[in-house]
């Protein structure tokens, strides 16, 4: 699910295997106290196959003093916990303009509601803007349920009254509720606060790296019911950064916005010549993958069956090719004059053969093929 970015502000103006990892010990030569590398957390989330799209839950199952049992979307193309107000605190707290109450904030539950509103904006192109209303809240969280998980003390989050769609029709409670575990910011609010991604709270302990990856999906655990997968580490080891065959991008901070995942590459499809853009890759999006083409016709077109397609990203060189068929790699190319949006989107389809790593301390990107 991309977040839809505001162009003006950025330069283009637009299961359970425990991973277990040998402990490496080392001296403080002041103190000479033996200290042990902590170990990463695997945890993971649900891949559902609706027969009509494909999607990744993660579960969270505490907010404040709550025991929740709630399915995120697990989304790489936005960054923060968005989530409806609906069961988090009373009804009578809810309207269809806002949250009732005074005062600069008010706890409940375990949650701090604050006064600083907003809204945001999803969407891959103008047919397909939602917009979610709420405001700024805190709380400690509890990622993950029985088959793995992890409680951070403390995050902030957008708590949403309100989500509406691209008609204006107003979207059933927790319709929009977003799990967004990439670096940038998705809502920046008027004192100075953000949300980011919720993984980026978590100290995964002595001697790893803050960030996580994500091992390539495959296509056989995408079930009706969905399949539990544990398919994230939290917590990057040395080796994860230098010898564990990713290719790492540099990931441009943009105030307001954070470290946006977004890089400039090469696109090609159908036999046309390449050309630069950007791109994105989002598990949040799908079944629709979106190329972005200034010379393409003003009313997109979905490539016919058998189109190559060629994504290599100038920099890192990570280079990623499909070909499109009558049921998978789906994908439309449009006019960003049209469009709205300068961005290309890799859909989820991507993540099926690729591994994802997201580096917190070094903001960097990598990418791996499988």
């Amino acid at each position: 699910m991309k977040k839809n970015y505001q162009f003006k502000k950025l330069l283009f103006i637009s299961g359970s295997l425990l991973l277990l990892l040998i402990a490496a010990c080392k001296k403080d030569k002041k103190t000479n106290i033996i200290t042990t590398d902590a170990t990463p957390k695997k945890i993971g989330f649900y891949e559902v196959d609706s027969s009509i799209y494909k999607i990744l839950l993660i579960n969270i199952s505490k907010i404040g003093t709550q025991s929740t049992n709630l399915d995120l979307i697990f989304d790489t193309g936005s960054g923060g916990m968005v989530l409806d107000a609906d069961g988090i605190v009373p009804t009578s707290m809810i309207t269809s303009t806002g949250f009732n109450f005074t005062g600069d904030s008010t706890v409940i539950n375990g949650v701090t509601l604050t006064n600083q509103t907003s809204m945001i904006t999803y969407g891959d192109d103008n047919a397909t803007t939602s917009k979610v209303y709420g405001n700024l809240a805190y709380a400690p969280i509890t990622i993950g349920d029985a088959n793995g998980n992890i409680t951070v003390k403390r995050i902030p989050f957008f708590i949403y009254y309100k989500a509406v769609d691209s008609k204006g029709t107003v979207q059933p409670a927790h319709d929009f509720d977003v799990f967004g575990v990439s670096s940038e910011y998705d809502i920046t609010f008027s004192n100075g606060a953000f949300i980011t991604s919720p993984f980026a709270y978590y100290d995964p302990g002595t001697g790893l790296t803050k960030g996580f990856k994500m091992d390539a999906l495959g296509t056989t655990n995408f079930s009706q019911n969905g399949t539990y997968v544990p398919a994230i580490t939290l917590g990057l080891t040395t080796a994860d950064l230098t010898t564990g065959g990713y290719l790492l991008s540099p990931l441009q901070f943009y105030a307001g916005e954070g470290y946006l995942p977004i890089f400039v590459a090469k696109l090609s499809y159908g036999g046309k010549a390449a050309f630069n853009g950007y791109i994105l890759f989002d598990t949040g999006t799908e079944p629709f993958s979106y190329l972005q083409d200034p010379t393409a016709a003003a009313t997109p077109v979905l490539l016919s069956n058998g189109a190559n397609v060629n994504i290599k990203l100038n920099g890192s060189g990570f280079n990623y090719a499909y070909t499109t068929s009558a049921t998978d790699n789906l994908t439309y190319v449009e006019n960003p004059t049209n469009s709205g949006s300068s961005v290309s989107v890799a859909s989820l389809s991507f993540f099926e053969t690729n591994s994802y790593l997201l580096d917190f301390e070094g903001n960097q990107l990598g990418l791996k093929n499988n």
